[in-house]
C-alpha cells in the first residue's frame, strides 16, 4: 500500500469513529463533496441542518454503500426503481423512495419519502462499509451557495463547523446528482443533475416495453 493509500484509510477510520459519536464529516463523492451524519443519530443529522443552514422543511438526501443497503432505508421498491438502479447505481442518480420507519422524521422533514443514491466512489462507500449505516450526503456547503469541489471550498464555506473534512482532493463532477420521484407509476423527475433526464426516461421506456412483452406472453 502506497503512502497515499495509508494516508487515505488513516482518514477513513477517523471519519468513522467521528460518525459513531454522533460527530459530522465531510468526504468527497463521485459529484461533489458531501456532509455526512449517521441517518439513526437525529441529534447528528440536526448538526447538518445547522452546518448548513438548512430549513428543517426541507429533506436531506441519504448515501447507501451497496444496493442491499436500500432495505434499510425504504419500505418498499418498484420493479421499474429496482431496474433504474441496476442500470444507474452507483453513480449520479438518487431516486426517491417510500422512506422506511426506522429512519428519524428529521432525515426526511416529515415526509413519507427518502432520497437515497449508491455513490460511485470509493471514500462515502468504505466509509459506510465501516460504519455499518448508510449516511446523510447533502453537499458540504452553506445552502444556496455553490457546491464545493474541493476540501478548500469546504473549509472556506464552513468554517471549522466540521468535525473531519476527508481531502482526496478535486471531486471529478461540477454537477449533483440527478434526483427522480419513483414512487409513482412512472417516474418523476424532480431535480436535473448529471445524469441525463432523457437517458433515464428511455431507460424506464425500455423496461416498460419489456414488462408488456412478457404480460403478453404470459397471456398466451
Amino acid at each position: 500500500m502506497s503512502t497515499f493509500d495509508v494516508g487515505l484509510a488513516s482518514q477513513i477510520d477517523k471519519a468513522v469513529k467521528v460518525l459513531k459519536e454522533g460527530g459530522i464529516v465531510a468526504y468527497p463523492t463521485d459529484t461533489v463533496y458531501g456532509l455526512g451524519a449517521d441517518i439513526f443519530n437525529a441529534d447528528a443529522v440536526a448538526k447538518v441542518y445547522e452546518v448548513k443552514r438548512r430549513s428543517r422543511t426541507l429533506p436531506l438526501p441519504v448515501l447507501i454503500g451497496e444496493a442491499e443497503q436500500v432495505k434499510l432505508v425504504t419500505s418498499s421498491v418498484s420493479r421499474y426503481a429496482r431496474h433504474l438502479m441496476e442500470h444507474f447505481w452507483p453513480g449520479g442518480l438518487t431516486l426517491v423512495l417510500p422512506k422506511a420507519a426506522s429512519i428519524p422524521d428529521i432525515v426526511t422533514a416529515g415526509n413519507d419519502k427518502v432520497a437515497v443514491r449508491l455513490p460511485d466512489h470509493i471514500v462515502p462507500l468504505t466509509i459506510i462499509c465501516e460504519l455499518g449505516k448508510p449516511i446523510i450526503g447533502t453537499s458540504a456547503n452553506v445552502s444556496n451557495k455553490p457546491s464545493p469541489l474541493t476540501a478548500q471550498e469546504v473549509e472556506q464555506q464552513l468554517a471549522g463547523q466540521v468535525d473531519l473534512i476527508v481531502d482526496m482532493g478535486r471531486c471529478p463532477g461540477s454537477v449533483e446528482s440527478t434526483v427522480v420521484d419513483v414512487t409513482g407509476e412512472t417516474p418523476a423527475v424532480l431535480r436535473r443533475g448529471i445524469v441525463p433526464e432523457e437517458e433515464i426516461l428511455e431507460v424506464f421506456r425500455e423496461y416498460a416495453k419489456e414488462v408488456g412483452k412478457s404480460e403478453n406472453r404470459s397471456r398466451l
